[in-house]
């Protein structure tokens, strides 16, 4: 008995191209973690979660098996895959397909693929009669097909197209051959529909997860770079959306159903204007600010392409009829990205994992805790929040309202607030010497770490709170009843990093300072050793500053400054990367790496110079350490070879005596016989001579 007559469905293959893309790799993702045959069951309306994922713990016999194409030749093996091919021949493409019962093309994203997703269609339909069991081919297109339509009624362009509208769409001129695919799937699924059906599901702009098409505004806003986020043309265009998560909820519905209805909108139920998503999207995690320029600028950017430019520029009010009465359909955000945009923020931030990191440096003066703040800013692209400029920056930016906004009745109370704010502020320095009162600069630095780039990238709070009424006071939330969490969970620092050092380190660390930068810094030595003494006050009594962090569970790391020499503190920060980890935000930009690229290559280079003056220096001292040596022994040997020669002299006077007396006299005697007898063997005369002269001598 077979699992289908259990009751029990069989575990279904499902190909689906490019799962390494951005729409492909969240559908196949989704359906990676469904049960087959889930979205048949009957859904309570309490149970709002029917059609998110299930959870990673069902078995993987029971969901969806999920096998695709990759674009890149290198990509990496998607977790959520069975399996994955890349640079396939259509042969051995072909055969994959005839393996799986379900075969979805998204063409969304790449143009280059609309041939492919033909070729499929059409090859699989040659294949009919050998298919191993029924097959389903969803081709997941765009409402760029959609998108010259006319309004459904001529009278009222309010009223939206719907699928009813299908034989009078008309798309978009660079979109012409999408809407041919679209076509000839709905054709080929009509001949055996037993074999093989046949499915179109024409999606708006897909959003969440990451982010895709709308990524350019949302890390725009993120960065907080732009003062104001640019609407690429009037802005008034209405953009069918639609998540990708409710996007593969409709493929995964199309797959359990097998529905009658071969063609599907996929959008959600929002009418947003371009205008809208980008205002909301720069409100919530942006400057706030938006601003319409031409759109040919859009063109100028490199992180727009003109693919994205013309799905930008789509003017369209259309929605889905068959989605709802057809489907069990619980979508993510029904209601669009306006109305959800939040969670969509929240989901972005996740999926990106650009995830706030809040850092709190203490210690006492001079101990180099602004100098390693700012190291870390760099590092991690973090605020650097200081006191003193938090105050001037909030003075500042009052008296600038003050200047340039125009009073009228609807700004007057805010204007009112500001310059009385401004006062008070400008009061309390005077009458405190220059100093402000806690519960003031409390309500500065909370508004800075409340501010969006604090919430977006994350800060190092520096030097401050210094006691624990301070830190207590700080990140105080209101509440009166919970006195366990009764602390701003979005401003409190995830990290605290106190920097010890001795008084020794401290002094010498001030000394050093020029006096104009000690004066600037209160480093004096009275005031630096009255500011040292209010420090260790402050840190022997029962509650402290660290004290307060340690009772939230916060457990601050204690890091000994013991190297004055280290005027960069490059181990300190070395220990405070080791403990936070890597950066959560945005890697380089194309300019930055490229700046990086050529500060690294010069300090090659200057690392190279540095290596081959040492070693000519090295060499420079050896030569002049063994000039000496080699000067001392050369006179050693020209002294032992004179004496050599002075005692071979010596031993050689009784050789040459003997030779003088005994030998030279018959040689020279017995050359002169040979010369006169001019023998034919001079060398053999002259032997006889000598052995016969000497025979007659001895």
């Amino acid at each position: 008995m077979t699992e289908e007559e259990h009751g029990k469905p069989r575990p279904k293959r499902v190909f689906i191209n490019d799962i390494d893309s951005y729409s492909s790799k969240h559908i196949a993702k989704f359906l990676s973690t469904c049960i087959v045959g889930k979205s048949l069951e009957d859904v309570e309306e309490e149970d709002e979660d029917e059609n998110v994922p299930q959870d990673e713990s069902t078995p993987k016999d029971e969901t969806f098996q999920i096998v695709g194409t990759i674009s890149s030749k290198d990509g990496t093996k998607q977790s959520f895959a069975v399996e994955q091919y890349s640079s396939s021949n259509r042969d051995e493409l072909l055969q994959h397909l005839m393996q799986c019962e379900v075969i979805v093309y998204n063409i969304t994203e790449r143009a280059d693929v609309v041939d492919e997703a033909c070729w499929a269609v059409s090859a699989l339909h040659s294949e009919i009669e050998h298919f191993p069991s029924p097959k389903t081919f969803i081709l997941v297109s765009t409402l760029m097909t959609w998108a010259m339509s006319k309004p459904a009624d001529p009278d009222d362009p309010e009223i939206p197209l719907t699928e009813d509208n299908y034989k009078r769409k008309l798309p978009h001129p660079n979109f012409r051959e999408h809407s041919s695919t679209e076509k000839l799937v709905l054709k080929l699924g009509r001949t055996k529909k037993s074999k093989l059906t046949t499915y179109v599901v024409a999606t708006g702009l897909q959003y969440g997860m990451g982010e895709d098409i709308f990524h350019y505004f949302f890390k725009a806003s993120w960065l907080g770079e732009m003062s104001t986020i640019p609407i690429f043309g009037p802005g008034t265009n209405f953009v069918p959306t639609i998540h990708v998560n409710d996007l593969a909820g409709i493929v995964q519905n199309i797959i359990d159903h097998k529905p009658k209805t071969r063609y599907f909108i996929a959008v959600d139920d929002s009418k947003n204007t371009l205008e809208d998503i980008v205002k909301t999207i720069a409100y919530v995690l942006g400057p706030g600010k938006t601003k319409r320029v031409p759109r040919e600028e859009g063109y100028l950017s490199k992180a727009l392409t003109k693919m994205d430019l013309y799905f930008l520029n789509i003017n369209l009010r259309i929605e889905s009829v068959f989605l709802k009465e057809v489907f069990n359909l619980h979508l993510v955000c029904e209601t669009g990205i306006v109305e959800n945009i939040h969670y969509v923020v929240d989901e972005y931030k996740q999926v990106r994992q650009l995830l706030p990191i809040k850092i709190c440096l203490l210690g006492p003066p001079a101990v180099g805790k602004t100098s390693v703040a700012e190291r870390l800013c760099k590092h991690y692209k973090l605020h650097h929040i200081k006191v003193k400029e938090a105050i001037d920056e909030k003075i500042k930016s009052l008296e600038e309202i003050l200047q340039t906004v125009e009073r009228s009745d609807e700004n007057e109370e805010a204007l009112q607030g500001a310059q009385d704010l401004l006062e008070s502020l400008r009061d309390n320095l005077n009458q405190n010497g220059g100093r402000l009162d806690d519960h003031l600069v409390f309500s500065i630095i909370r508004e800075k770490l409340n501010s969006r780039p604090c919430n977006n990238q994350g800060f190092v709070l520096d030097g401050y709170p210094e006691t624990y009424a301070q830190a207590k006071g700080l990140f105080y939330n209101g509440d009166m009843d919970d006195k366990v969490n009764s602390y701003d969970r979005k401003i409190i620092p995830e990290y605290v990093f106190s920097l010890n050092a001795t008084y020794e380190f401290l002094k010498q660390r001030a000394q050093n300072l020029p006096e104009s930068k000690a004066n600037e810094l209160h480093y004096t030595q009275d005031e630096f050793l009255q500011r040292l003494a209010k420090f260790r006050e402050a840190n022997t009594e029962d509650e402290t500053v660290l004290n307060y962090f340690d009772e939230l569970e916060i457990h601050p790391e204690h890091i000994e400054m013991d190297s004055v020499k280290d005027e960069e503190n490059h181990a300190v920060i070395e220990k405070i990367k080791q403990i936070v980890g890597k950066p959560m935000n945005y890697g380089l930009t194309p300019e930055e790496q490229e700046e990086e690229d050529r500060r690294i290559a010069e300090e090659r280079r200057q690392q190279v110079l540095c290596e081959a003056a040492e070693r000519e220096l090295r060499e420079a001292e050896e030569v002049a350490r063994m000039a000496p040596l080699l000067e001392e022994w050369r006179r050693t040997v020209t002294e032992v070879k004179k004496q050599e020669h002075e005692m071979l002299e010596i031993r050689s006077i009784p050789l040459r005596n003997y030779l003088m007396k005994f030998v030279i006299p018959t040689l020279s005697q017995g050359m002169i016989e040979c010369c006169k007898a001019r023998p034919n063997d001079p060398v053999d005369f002259l032997a006889e001579y000598l052995l016969r002269n000497n025979s007659e001598d001895d």
